[in-house]
């Protein structure tokens, strides 16, 4: 018999596989999957593309064709799909000879994202077992010899054991989502199992079954009516009328009924000097018999539970034992008050009193009317008739301090300063902060027959945090007045009261203030001019307090001579030969007066022209601007116009003369020329073209106050000024030099132009 030879392992006995082969690489482990980068070395070739010994090619593609799929990532497409399977492990116990195994039921779960498992366990309650996690989330290898590749949603299905590092599972069940995606994927679901039951469960059972307390127990469950009633609370108002009894009167009492555990809480309302004792609570929270007071009892003799000792005779090892009164024989029975037992029109007994419920809260009558299907809650008069309130009358007033001051000596032994909790919330919200100064300002004039005080002049002041008025004179030069402080800050009496009387007196109010009004102050008659622009505002803001600033109610005044239209129009067209549409404010005041005839008054106008006035030009002349400036530039002493040039002419490259304004004032700013930003910024505008360039040498020679001195600015009296080169001699009351009287008419008479 002939036996096969291997040959040696020497030169020439073998083939060479190397021979004509050209590639020798390795092949590269960092690919793309589904457009991310991942480390993919399984199932790739050896050297030269060529699989090693032993090694196991994957199909290069899947089951499914490349239309059927999508391009988007495994991450994108399976985000949060989670696959959740029902299993069980049979855990065998060595050291216990009543039983040799226990069921142990799990959760697995397949993330299809990543294709990572992860397995739980419920816990249960006093199973003296480490539950929970049992597999953190990674991917799990199959087991050897498959160990180089993982598990895929291919190798689970129902019904069939799958094994995680050496421990058995046994899915037998999984829920809707699975069972959907497993059938969409081609997998033919196997028929569910059945779940055995805990051996060790079921003795534990058996056992709980045969378990009885050691002692008497008789579960009382409140904690349901404390969870569906708490913090809500019945409030009755009662009426406890004890006025039969000696020294008895009528008490008010408010019941309160919780419940969470029908206990009842009862307080007095005390009214105001009845002499009684303020106590918390007139009954407290408990549970209320209805037939109290019920006795005395012995301890012990009132409980929850009946209980019986049961004898076991006389033996040395006698056990002593209890046992529930089923029948409860001897219990004493207290009966309390409930919810049902509690209405309006009900008197109940507390404690041996009768107490009426006369009326409850919108809560209560809510509740009855939920649960009882209760309708009527007639109310019935429970408070008391208050007695006849008695006029007090004081005495006149004295003549020392205040009247206030003395009206406090007069209610008290001791007095006591008055309470001012309205005027101090009222001197909070009208005190002056910021620009708003909340101070009305009336130029007046004084009414006298005295030939040297007829032209005087003053300003009265109204305070609005504290209806305060001061009045005060203009000092002027030559006029043979001090001027100064006429009347220091104080609320002003009005006229014609009696001094010496009982009621406090009257004091001038903001409304009684309006141009043209003659006010009295302490005797004194003043006839107002004008005001100032704050005070013009202030009126027309509040027009509802200020009637003669309501622009409506002064434009219904004329519109009741529509009748006189066609001559009113004729008149002011004569006025204004050059059809300007605009007259002066002196002549727009002598039409509207004539035709109103004394209907209106001066607040009224004034309200009507500063509507249609035409706006004046805010920006001033140059000439002006640049004598504020030489003001200024003189009282910081500064003269280095000269280095300023210089530096223009350094910016200055293509020797053009003329620079951009942001440059130049750059450059003021720089030097520190001392002009604010409002004086430097309006200069600039002045001086700049059509290019926002500046000619810096004409700009900075104006202003150099050496070389070209301006005429000082004369200042304006804010009293006084010329008005059309005639000086008035009193404050000017023209609101604004010209009136648009067409758009007037349009408004009033609904006139169209000709």
């Amino acid at each position: 018999m002939l036996r096969a030879m291997a040959l040696p392992l020497l030169p020439g006995y073998r083939l060479n596989r190397n021979v004509g082969k050209e590639k020798f690489h390795k092949s590269q482990h960092l690919s793309y999957l589904n457009n991310v980068r991942m480390l993919l070395s399984e199932g790739k070739p050896g050297i030269g593309g060529e699989p090693l010994l032993r090694e196991k090619t994957k199909p290069k593609y899947s089951v499914f064709t490349k239309e059927i799929g999508s391009d988007v990532p495994s991450w994108v497409a399976f985000d949060r799909q989670v696959l959740s399977f029902d299993a069980y492990v049979e855990d065998e116990v060595p050291d216990k000879s009543q039983e040799k195994y226990r069921i142990r039921f799990y959760k697995i779960f397949f993330y299809l994202e990543d294709d990572t498992i992860q397995v739980t366990e419920p816990v249960v309650k006093n199973s003296g077992l480490r539950q929970g996690t049992f597999i953190q989330r990674r991917r799990i290898s199959l087991p050897p010899p498959d160990d180089d590749q993982f598990y895929t949603v291919y190798h689970f299905n129902i019904n069939i054991d799958i094994v995680f590092y050496g421990w058995a599972f046994k899915i037998y069940d999984c829920d809707v989502f699975t069972k959907n995606f497993l059938k969409k994927i081609g997998i033919k679901l196997n028929p569910p199992g059945e779940c055995p039951e805990d051996p060790y469960m079921k003795t534990w059972r058996r056992k709980l079954d045969c378990i009885r307390p050691l002692r008497p127990y008789e579960s009382f469950d409140t904690l349901k009516q404390f969870l569906e009633y708490d913090r809500k609370v019945l409030r009755f108002f009662c009426l406890w009328d004890d006025s039969a009894s000696l020294f008895g009167d009528r008490r008010e009492l408010i019941l309160f009924y919780f419940l969470s555990d029908d206990t009842i809480e009862i307080k007095e309302l005390l009214p105001h000097n009845n002499g009684r004792d303020a106590m918390p609570f007139f009954l407290q929270r408990r549970k209320l018999p209805k037939y109290g007071p019920p006795g005395i009892y012995q301890p012990g003799a009132i409980t929850d539970r009946v209980v019986l000792n049961l004898y076991s005779g006389l033996a040395e090892n006698r056990v002593y034992g209890y046992l529930l009164d089923k029948c409860k024989l001897g219990k004493l029975e207290q009966e309390f008050y409930k919810d049902s037992d509690l209405s309006i029109g009900t008197t109940i007994n507390v404690w041996g009193r009768k107490v009426l419920l006369c009326d409850c809260d919108e809560f209560t009558k809510t509740y009855y009317k939920t649960k009882y299907g209760i309708e009527n809650f007639t109310s019935i008069p429970w408070k008391a008739p208050s007695p006849p309130k008695i006029e007090r009358k004081f005495p006149p007033y004295t003549g020392f301090g205040s009247e206030e001051d003395s009206l406090r000596s007069c209610i008290g032994l001791v007095p006591m300063p008055r309470p001012n909790l309205g005027n101090f919330r009222k001197f909070m919200e009208k005190d002056s902060y910021g620009n708003i100064s909340n101070i009305l300002r009336f130029f007046a004039k004084l009414i006298t027959h005295k030939c040297a005080d007829v032209d005087r002049l003053f300003i009265i002041s109204y305070f609005l945090s504290d209806d305060t008025v001061s009045v005060f004179e203009p000092i002027e030069r030559n006029s043979g007045n001090a001027g100064g402080q006429f009347l220091k800050r104080m609320r002003v009496k009005k006229p014609g009261q009696e001094v010496f009387k009982s009621e406090l007196s009257e004091y001038m109010k903001v409304e009684e203030l309006y141009i043209g009004a003659t006010v009295n102050v302490n005797g004194y008659l003043f006839l107002l001019l004008n005001a100032d622009e704050y005070t013009l505002k202030f009126m027309e803001k509040n027009s509802e307090k200020f009637p003669f600033s309501n622009l409506e109610l002064a434009l219904q005044k004329l519109k009741d001579e529509k009748s006189k239209s066609r001559e009113i129009k004729q008149v002011f067209r004569d006025a204004d030969p050059a059809f300007t549409k605009m007259v002066d404010y002196n002549t727009f005041r002598d039409i509207v007066m004539t035709i109103t005839v004394g209907k209106l008054i001066e607040q009224e106008l004034v309200t009507i022209a500063r509507h249609y006035g035409v706006p004046e030009d805010p920006c001033p002349d140059t000439n002006i601007l640049i004598a504020m400036a030489h003001e200024q530039l003189k009282k910081n002493f500064f003269e280095n116009f000269e280095r300023l040039i210089y530096s223009c002419v350094y910016q200055d490259r293509e020797k053009k003369k003329v620079l951009p304004s942001k440059d130049i004032k750059r450059l003021c700013k720089s030097s520190r020329l001392p002009l604010t930003d409002d004086l430097l910024g309006s200069l600039l505008s002045k001086f700049e073209d059509n290019e926002k360039q500046i000619n810096y040498e004409s700009f900075f020679c104006v202003l150099n106050w050496r070389k070209h001195p301006m005429p000082e600015l004369v200042a304006i009296s804010p009293l006084k000024e010329r008005c059309e080169d005639m000086w008035l001699g009193m404050p000017s009351p023209i609101p604004t030099k010209y009136i648009n009287y067409f758009q007037f008419l349009k408004d009033v008479y609904g006139l169209e132009e000709e």
